[in-house]
């Protein structure tokens, strides 16, 4: 693909090293604004929202350049889940997960401000937790780092051991819908 200049307005080494499954050469340089979570907007328009205003910090910098801006939240019907705060909080998440299905969302915004060409998208996985206990969760905190992920797990790290089932992309569940953005470049290439 021959695209502009790209950007990944994230520090997430996850994010970096899914982006490099489809684009050779980019830049990291995180945007670190205020994230929303406004009651009137759904879990997906708020994960776009957030991307958007990751993206645009780092586009203002860099106008010639493709900025690729991601927002990743867990959510059980309306209750989202962030990044938990402490150990007991990511206990108490994973303890709300535990045995039932919920969503995964990654909010996407791609923004060239040169060609003034932006697009936006919201990716959904639907995620079922193993019925757990306090011993699983226990274990499972103990071999991750669960302060710095959405829900308090990765499903990239020991995931088999408190996943049951997976239903859509795996690369959004790990913070970047490889598949969908793959398309969505697309509609960046230069000639």
């Amino acid at each position: 693909m021959n695209l502009p200049p790209v950007i990944l307005a994230s520090a997430s080494p996850r994010r970096a090293a899914l982006l490099q499954r489809i684009v050779r050469k980019f830049e990291i340089i995180p945007g670190y604004p205020e994230e929303f979570q406004p009651e009137h907007l759904s879990p997906s328009e708020a994960c776009m929202l957030n991307a958007y205003h990751k993206a645009r910090v780092v586009a203002k910098q860099f106008p010639d350049a493709l900025v690729i801006g991601a927002d990743t939240e867990v959510c059980l019907g309306r209750r989202v889940f962030g990044k938990p705060k402490d150990r007991a909080e990511a206990e108490q998440m994973l303890s709300a997960l535990e045995g039932k299905e919920h969503r995964v969302i990654t909010g996407m915004c791609l923004i060239h401000l040169r060609l003034h060409r932006q697009r936006s998208f919201a990716e959904r996985t639907r995620v079922t937790f193993k019925p757990l206990g306090a011993d699983e969760i226990t274990e499972y905190l103990d071999k991750i780092n669960a302060l710095d992920k959405a829900g308090a797990y990765a499903i990239q790290e020991h995931g088999e051991m408190i996943v049951q089932k997976t239903e859509g992309s795996i690369s959004n569940v790990v913070g970047l819908p490889v598949e969908r953005l793959k398309k969505e470049l697309k509609q960046f290439v230069i000639s």
